[in-house]
């Protein structure tokens, strides 16, 4: 498989997949929980490359530790998940760097970390990626009336004799998956981008939460594809073209969306 083969089957995979998570992250409000889980799982992966283990599984426990901690700063008196999140990400940030400064000599890029570089994927990679995607399609699958249940009207759904955690974790550590199989493709900074703005665009053009779940990982995957041939086509970063595409493709979803209500009102 030639490298390009590569980046376009990891950029399907990866997009589809942060569509479809990102579907819970709009829906659920989480958008800046997931923002500052991109950039505190930053000095997991600088830790895994000091250590010599793969990066991914560094990403991974520091997910873990981050999403733990942000429970518990959430649950303080007068606290709540912005102060969380923001916390999080500004500290999480800046112990990556720090790490990074104290180790000046990784065999590893760090910047690849912060903006990814989906030509250069490995086979590890896009194999991790998938089988994270085959989770979230079998927990929407399996759970999906519960989560919307929750999602929607979690009043009623802690009155139906629901506990809310369990899907409330399942939801971060869906998140936290998707954030981990991303920073190879499109780096901690940029992977928001494809996380939420294709289903934030699917949100404005669908009409039930069913059509912006089978919406947002079509134009995810639909982002990756054209932000690698734009990469391509004007010799510049594949993670920021990505990111852009799915920026603009966001923008036309509002254009689109307005166009209906002038429709409407007229």
């Amino acid at each position: 498989m030639s490298y390009l083969e590569r980046a376009l089957l990891a950029s399907v995979i990866i997009g589809a997949l942060s569509g479809l998570v990102g579907t819970l992250v709009v829906l659920r409000r989480r958008t800046f929980f997931a923002q500052a889980l991109t950039h505190a799982t930053f000095p997991g992966a600088v830790a895994a490359a000091i250590l010599g283990v793969a990066v991914p599984l560094g990403a991974f426990g520091a997910s873990a530790v981050i999403v733990g901690i942000m429970s518990v700063i959430q649950r303080v008196h007068r606290q709540g998940s912005q102060v969380a999140s923001g916390i999080v990400l500004a500290a999480g940030f800046a112990l990556g760097l720090l790490l990074q400064s104290l180790h000046p000599n990784l065999p590893i890029q760090v910047e690849s970390f912060l903006v990814g570089s989906i030509l250069t994927v490995s086979t590890g990679d896009i194999v991790l990626a998938g089988i994270v995607l085959l989770v979230a399609l079998g927990v929407i699958v399996g759970m999906g009336k519960e989560i919307l249940f929750s999602t929607f009207d979690p009043s009623g759904f802690r009155g139906a004799g629901y506990r809310e955690w369990p899907i409330e974790l399942l939801t971060l550590a869906l998140i936290a998956g998707t954030v981990v199989t991303a920073m190879p493709a499109v780096g901690a900074i940029l992977a928001i981008a494809l996380i939420a703005a294709p289903a934030a665009a699917a949100r404005l053009i669908a009409r039930t939460p069913t059509q912006i779940l089978v919406a947002a990982p079509v134009i995810g995957a639909a982002c990756g594809i054209i932000g690698v041939f734009l990469s391509l086509a004007l010799d510049v970063a594949a993670g920021p073209a990505i990111s852009l595409t799915a920026a603009v493709v966001f923008l036309g979803a509002l254009g689109v969306r307005a166009t209906r209500r002038l429709r409407w009102k007229a």
